[in-house]
């Protein structure tokens, strides 16, 4: 398994895929440059005039709707037509759902205009997608991953697809498989975009292998190893964003194998 997730990364280090993002003002230069760092090529493109000439030509397709206004939710829809007609992987990240009447709608005339390979949010922001009682609290999450994992488990039924939940462990899972990574970094908590981060990487790893779920357990099982690698110098929020990127570019095989701690369920 976990030489499998490796090869995974190792390919995007190799292949450079083109990653199209649609994401929010916020994070668009920490996720290019995780996206440089795994070796991935990002491109950030949300124009209406461009989103379909650049899907077509994108291994996959980031979608975050941190930052929302009515024409990025065009350019966004336009985007995932064009990806799906093309059958390139789209990821989406629900920032902040259930927080506002229009971020819900927004949401869900996404998901109903096509069905997202991945959806990769927090506890609260998963439960919020199927709209269930959670409360979310802006960007935070109010739950526990482990708690999202019913909600998440019936997402993914419903989309066919993957559902990733980011918590204290991170928690992969599709109609018939769990996975759990198990490397916490909770000053990941205290830098903002670091789930976003994890979502665009998670496009970078959906852009060389057709297993969504292998992929999705690459960029996170990633995420965690390159934390650990992190902290183990950073003194804090700021140098921990440095260490980060260092750890990411430096990412080889013996650190993944040793550091990434994956546990796998099926059912």
């Amino acid at each position: 398994m976990l030489q499998q997730l490796w090869e995974t990364v190792k390919a995007v280090k190799e292949q450079a895929p083109l990653v199209h993002n649609i994401t929010n003002y916020v994070v668009m230069n920490n996720s290019a440059n995780a996206l440089l760092a795994l070796g991935a090529s990002p491109v950030m493109a949300h124009a209406l005039e461009e989103v379909e000439d650049m899907a077509g030509i994108a291994g996959s397709l980031v979608i975050n709707i941190g930052t929302l206004e009515p024409q990025w939710v065009e350019a966004m829809k336009k985007a995932m037509i064009t990806a799906k007609r093309k059958g390139t992987p789209i990821v989406i990240d629900p920032v902040g759902l259930g927080a506002t009447p229009y971020r819900n709608e927004a949401f869900a005339s996404l998901i109903d205009t096509v069905k997202p390979t991945v959806i990769r949010g927090n506890g609260s922001e998963i439960m919020a997608a199927l709209s269930t009682a959670s409360a979310t609290k802006g960007v935070d999450s109010t739950i526990s991953a482990q708690a999202a994992t019913d909600a998440a488990t019936e997402l993914a039924g419903i989309t066919n697809g993957t559902v990733c939940i980011s918590g204290e462990e991170d928690w992969i899972i599709t109609s018939t498989t769990k996975a759990k990574v198990l490397n916490n970094i909770p000053l990941y908590t205290k830098v903002t975009g670091m789930g976003c981060t994890a979502t665009a990487l998670t496009g970078a790893c959906l852009a060389v292998t057709s297993d969504p779920f292998m992929a999705t357990l690459a960029a996170m099982a990633t995420m965690g190893v390159v934390g650990e690698v992190a902290m183990q110098k950073a003194q804090g929020p700021g140098t921990l964003q440095l260490y980060f990127l260092d750890a990411l570019y430096n990412l080889n095989e013996d650190t993944f194998m040793d550091k990434a701690k994956i546990e796998v369920i099926h059912e």
